[in-house]
């Protein structure tokens, strides 16, 4: 999994796969959803991340045991 913001665009992209994608869909106001042709998610793009992400330098991640 990779976590990208592109402080240009203002967005914020999680992949969880690398795969091509086949379709995209908006799935609330500035969340937009790729899927691979396997029908799964393949990444997570937030637009306008910084009126949404408190900190978009940082981040956390946490695994539950």
């Amino acid at each position: 999994m990779k976590v990208v913001y592109d402080k240009e665009t203002d967005t914020l992209t999680i992949i969880f796969r690398d795969e091509r994608i086949r379709e995209s869909d908006e799935i609330q106001p500035g969340v937009v959803a790729d899927f691979g042709y396997d029908g799964g998610i393949v990444r997570i793009e937030i637009l306008r991340a910084s009126a949404v992400v408190e900190k978009t330098t940082e981040m956390q991640f946490a695994v539950a045991a």
